[in-house]
C-alpha cells in the first residue's frame, strides 16, 4: 500500500491560494478593486463586503471609484474604508466615493516588501506543520503495519518532492509580488 498524498496537496493548494489572496489585498500603489475585498461595512445592522453594497470600478490608475446602490450607505463605507487603516486616501460627492492610491515612497516599498516576507513566512510555517502531520501519520502507518519500511522511505521522498514544489511555487508568488512593489 502507498500512502495517499492527495488530501495533502490540496491542502498545501491552499495555503498557496491564500498567499496570494493576501498578497492581492496589499496596496501597491495601482488601483485594484480587491485591495477592498476584505472591509466588511455595517449596512442595516449587518456587516456587509463592500462589493455587495456598491460597485467598485478603476477609474484610472491611482484611482477607484465605489458607487453605493443606496446613497444614504456612502458614509458608512467611507467610515469602514478609513477604520481598515490601509493608507488609502477618500474623497465622497453625491454618487459615490473616490479611493484614491498615494504614490508609495521608497521607504513605504520597503516596509511592505516586509510584510509581503512576513506572509510568506507565515505560509511556510503552515507548510511545515502540514509535513510534521503527514510524517507522523506515515509513520504511524509503519507501527501499524499498514505501510512496510521501504514504503515509508518512499513516502518520505514523495513528500519531500510535494514540500518542495509547494515552497518553490510560494517563492514565486512571493517574488512576482515583490517584482511589482519594487516596480
Amino acid at each position: 500500500m502507498q500512502y495517499n498524498f492527495s488530501n495533502f496537496k490540496n491542502d498545501l493548494k491552499k495555503v498557496e491560494e491564500f498567499l496570494s489572496k493576501e498578497y492581492t489585498q496589499l496596496n501597491t500603489g495601482r488601483a485594484s478593486p480587491l485591495v477592498l475585498d476584505g472591509i466588511n461595512v455595517e449596512v442595516y445592522g449587518a456587516f456587509q463586503p463592500i462589493k455587495n453594497v456598491a460597485s467598485v470600478n478603476i477609474e484610472d490608475a491611482k484611482t477607484l471609484r465605489v458607487a453605493p446602490w443606496d446613497k444614504t450607505q456612502i458614509k458608512s463605507i467611507e467610515k469602514a474604508i478609513m477604520a481598515a487603516n490601509i493608507g488609502l486616501s477618500v474623497a465622497t460627492d453625491e454618487s459615490g466615493i473616490r479611493v484614491i492610491f498615494p504614490q508609495l515612497t521608497q521607504e513605504t516599498r520597503q516596509n511592505l516588501v516586509k510584510v509581503l516576507k512576513e506572509r510568506l513566512e507565515n505560509s511556510r510555517i503552515t507548510v511545515r506543520k502540514e509535513r510534521e502531520r503527514v510524517w507522523d501519520e506515515v509513520q504511524s502507518l509503519e507501527k501499524e503495519g499498514k505501510l512496510t519500511e521501504d514504503e515509508r522511505f518512499r513516502a518520505k521522498d514523495d513528500l519531500q518532492k510535494v514540500i518542495d514544489e509547494t515552497n518553490n511555487n510560494l517563492e514565486a508568488i512571493f517574488e512576482k509580488k515583490e517584482k511589482e512593489v519594487l516596480g
